[in-house]
């Protein structure tokens, strides 16, 4: 059932056996069942909470389903107040929005997570070690029944998983069913996500929920980067079952609705995203400033955004001094409001992009500086615009201006004009990314350098003043038009999260296959003949190293055929058996 987490934080989880647990009609685990009850719920989300307005607690958790997840106080509290709009917001009926929290300490997740869906996806979709995503659904309407006057409530889906296209269509279908239906509503919807195969990156998946079909694809790391938005059909059928609901893209933002009223300055936030500069979105309503800021943070796709970001933000988050200290500069981190008070608070911050209502922007977006009086508030009843004493590195591409500011005028489609940033966007970060990745690639040794009788070599390190040298003769003006100082952007960009997140992946990819090569290397070696005249220790040695890699592949750390495996295992079953009797009883039982 359900649980008044406002009556109790303690954990609900029935004692004894966890396989024995139902909520709703689950039953207890099957001998052959690969998987217990809620195991498929937890692949997709955490949990799912209602936050409703107590007259004397102000914001609460109502509940939390399955009743069985645990949330620490600060999260519980953090949930509560980022699952409202601000009450300068003055959102009424329906408003939907993003938030994302830091996790507490040592919490971690599920280990049936971790496997092939990170080795195969994108890294920007990978699971959230760290952090929660809220997707909200909050509904204000008047209610004379109520003391205060008003229905006040939301629903909210809590997740590691930035699917933000899924889950926001998720609350629309679930949220109102739940509002106006109560609690049987949300227990369908749980039973339902259940039943959900876990995601797998390269394929279709069709999702049942509340009578209806989602049909969804999830991205893979091997697809090639799409410039143009999936067209969606929708046939008419004679058939009883209905037809999917097929949505277009599970988590790409609507980049060119999102920045449309700061796209003079396109170009200027893509450098500024790319070196993570400190960034404030002020914005009318939670549902802009969450948009925006997920856009913002998706300019810079395929390369990973590494730092810290938070879609709406209030001053009851339990990080509002970390993030407002005026004693040290800036945290490098994106940060989407829409209390004025933020104006005066945060007017230290060297990036500041107000929008006004419903997303216009004054003067043609205009750009306008930010003042460097600490004792002025000019900022605080300013115009919508950007401002920031920033000067770009790159001069100003006026071709991609004017082809979308023709489109506006010639009220092109908007899907059109998403697909021409994207387009833009994707080539100037690949343009920004091949030399690196062609410097990388110098950086790995030769495959006759494999041996398989010494380590498995790894690659040599990144030098970032090397790495300049090739820029003049090798780097972005191979394939981009642009002219600027490159090369003062890659040294901005070294000191960077981002550029610490791609080189660490980029490392452990070609270890990766490094590894790989040296098994491969080592099956292909003659074993049974290296071992002949060794002293023993060696050999036993060499029956554990081979053991340690053997583990080390089966984890999936390591993209290794099972023939690979197969012959590994038959090469350690011969060396072992050549051993003396002692010493095979020991490692056949170790």
């Amino acid at each position: 059932m359900a649980v008044n987490m406002a009556a109790s934080g303690e954990d609900q989880r029935p004692r004894g056996s966890e396989s024995s647990f139902s909520s709703h009609g689950h039953s207890s685990r099957l001998p052959n069942s690969p998987t217990l009850p809620w195991d498929k719920f937890s692949n997709w989300l955490h949990c799912i909470c209602v936050v409703t307005f107590d007259l004397e607690l102000g914001q609460a958790m109502e509940l939390i389903y399955p009743g069985h997840i645990k949330l620490s106080e600060k999260e519980k509290m953090n949930i509560c107040y980022l699952s409202f709009p601000d009450s300068n917001s003055g959102c009424m009926g329906d408003t939907q929005f993003c938030f994302r929290i830091r996790q507490s300490p040592g919490r971690k997740a599920p280990s049936h997570t971790d496997t092939q869906w990170e080795r195969d996806a994108p890294v920007y979709l990978h699971r959230d070690h760290a952090h929660y995503y809220g997707y909200v659904y909050f509904r204000q309407v008047k209610d004379k029944s109520s003391r205060r006057g008003y229905f006040q409530k939301s629903l909210v889906l809590v997740t590691r998983l930035p699917f933000n296209n899924l889950f926001n269509f998720l609350t629309e279908i679930v949220a109102p069913e739940y509002f106006d239906n109560g609690e049987p509503c949300l227990e369908a919807a749980c039973h339902d996500i259940d039943q959900w195969p876990s995601p797998q990156p390269g394929e279709t998946l069709s999702l049942p929920m509340m009578g209806m079909v989602i049909q969804v694809r999830i991205p893979s790391k091997q697809d090639k980067l799409a410039t143009t938005p999936v067209q969606v059909i929708h046939q008419q059928s004679t058939s009883p079952i209905p037809a999917p609901y097929v949505l277009p893209s599970l988590h790409e933002a609507d980049i060119f609705k999102c920045l449309h009223p700061v796209l003079p300055h396109v170009q200027m936030l893509w450098e500024l995203v790319l070196t993570t500069e400190p960034i404030i979105v002020m914005a009318p309503s939670p549902t802009v400033c969450s948009e925006t800021v997920l856009a913002l943070t998706s300019m810079i796709s395929p390369l990973n955004f590494c730092s810290d970001f938070r879609p709406y933000f209030t001053i009851h988050d339990s990080e509002f001094k970390e993030y407002t200290t005026k004693t040290q500069a800036a945290p490098p981190v994106v940060l989407g409001v829409t209390n004025p008070f933020f104006a005066k608070t945060l007017q230290h911050w060297p990036h500041i992009i107000r929008i006004g209502e419903m997303g216009n922007i004054v003067s043609g977006g205009r750009q306008m500086l930010k003042t460097k009086k600490s004792s002025s508030l000019k900022t605080i009843d300013a115009k919508p615009g950007v401002y920031t004493t920033y000067k770009p590195f790159l001069n100003k591409d006026k071709n991609i201006l004017k082809r979308l500011q023709k489109g506006i005028a010639s009220r092109r489609p908007n899907e059109v004009q998403t697909a021409m940033l994207k387009r833009y966007l994707l080539e100037l970060t690949q343009s920004f990314m091949i030399p690196l990745e062609r410097y990388v690639t110098s950086l790995m040794p030769l495959q006759r350098n494999v041996s398989p009788w010494k380590q498995a070599p790894r690659l040599k390190p990144f030098e970032p003043e090397e790495f300049l040298k090739t820029v003049e003769h090798s780097g972005p003006q191979l394939t981009s038009g642009l002219r600027g100082d490159w090369e003062g952007l890659y040294r901005r960009f070294f000191r960077s999260s981002n550029f610490e997140g791609w080189l660490r992946a980029r490392q452990q990819e070609v270890d990766d296959k490094l590894q790989a090569l040296h098994l491969e290397a080592l099956c292909d070696a003659d074993l049974s003949l290296w071992i002949q005249g060794r002293p023993e220790v060696e050999v036993v040695d060499l029956v554990l190293k081979l053991r340690e890699k053997m583990r080390f592949a089966a984890s999936n750390k390591v993209c290794v055929k099972d023939e690979v495996l197969h012959r590994l295992t038959l090469h350690l079953d011969g060396i072992i058996r050549a051993l003396p009797e002692d010493l095979r009883t020991i490692l056949k039982s170790s």
